[in-house]
Order: C-alpha cells, then structure tokens, then sequence
C-alpha cells in the first residue's frame, strides 16, 4: 500500500516491520509516511493492526507450546514441518530478483487499471535532503512548459531551483543531462528541489511506479 503512494521498496519494507512489531524505530525517513495524508491513513490501520500481529504470533508460539505437550512427537513433527517449510520456500522466492519483478509487474498493472485516466505523472520521494527533496518523475506526458525545449531554455534550475541528476529512457539508457538536453516521453528523471514545486513544475502526483 505504501508503493501505492509512491515509497520506494525498501523503505516502505523497514517502516512497515517497524510498524507492525512495534518497536518505535524511528528514522528521518519517517517524515515520508507523514507527509501526505495517504500515508497517515495507512501507517494509522497499520498501528492499530500491529497489536493484532502481536497477538497472533504469540498465541501461535503458545499453540505450539502445548502441542508438543500433548500429542506424539512423529505427529508434531510432522504437522511442524510442512508450515515452516512453506514459510522458508516463500521467503526464498522473495529473495529472487526475477520473482520480486514479477509480482511488481503484477502490482504496476493492477494500480494502472485505478490511475490509467489519471493526467498525472507519477512521482516517486526517495530522500529528503535539507529542505530540498530528491524524487523520481515518470514523464508520461512532457508537460507542456518544458516540452521540445532544451534544458538551458527552460528555466528549471534558475527560477525553480530544480536540478535534474539523471534521466533513464524507456530503452533503460541512462544518461546525465546536458544544457542542450531535451526531456522526451516516458523518460525516467530524478530530480532535486522543493517537494511542492517539483510536483507543480511536472504535473507530478504519487501513486505507484
């Protein structure tokens, strides 16, 4: 849910564990989760889930206390095995590249088919540095301010304060803009500056990518 609104993988899975253990771990990117209201929403159902969590995995290792006790050893075996098995065949498939993409796959198509009429391009946050933020754009449709102009005639950096690091093409070429640099479609920028200003300047919104 937190991709959804546009976190990147890993530090939606750290603030998730945090949240659902309990453990209050507390890192400057909690300022992502309370940033938008999306986010509140959910870090909030997540809290109050997590002493459900709490309570399931305790009463599981209770369960298992008193299994041990209660019937014979080859049966619990047995009936111990095959869940820790799944458990361990399910964690190592998460660990595989080729099977995490796939189900982001998956996630991409089934979040496009709520945003496909959505005029927005997506952005990604990835990191706040000082007051200024480093974010990823998704350039669906050039906005119409920077379309077929060079990077020089554009004003980004000048009036905006806006530094573009970075953009990837949809053939994954990576390349390190220039002055004479023009943004095209589905080009992949990330970007440097105000959070609010870099969503107005690209006609950016969160939501997954």
């Amino acid at each position: 849910m937190f991709r959804f609104v546009g976190l990147p993988e890993e530090k939606a899975r750290f603030q998730v564990v945090s949240i659902l253990t309990g453990c209050g771990f507390t890192t400057r990117e909690s300022e992502m989760i309370l940033s938008t209201k999306p986010r509140r929403r959910i870090a909030r159902i997540l809290m109050l889930f997590g002493y459900v969590f709490n309570i399931s995995v305790v009463s599981a290792f209770v369960n298992v206390f008193f299994s041990i006790s209660t019937s014979q050893f080859g049966d619990f075996y047995l009936s111990a095995l095959i869940p820790i098995a799944m458990v361990a065949l399910l964690f190592g498939l998460s660990r595989m590249h080729s099977v995490r993409a796939f189900f982001d796959r998956i996630l991409e198509r089934f979040a496009g088919a709520f945003s496909k009429t959505d005029k927005y391009n997506p952005i990604m946050l990835i990191d706040h540095i000082g007051k200024g933020t480093i974010a990823q754009v998704t350039l669906n449709d050039v906005p119409e301010r920077i379309r077929h102009i060079e990077l020089r005639q554009t004003g980004l950096r000048e009036k905006h304060g806006i530094l573009i690091m970075l953009i990837e093409h949809p053939n994954s070429q990576v390349d390190v803009p220039t002055a004479h640099t023009v943004l095209e479609q589905n080009d992949r920028i990330t970007v440097f500056g105000d959070y609010k200003t870099l969503c107005r300047i690209f006609n950016a919104k969160e939501r997954f990518a």
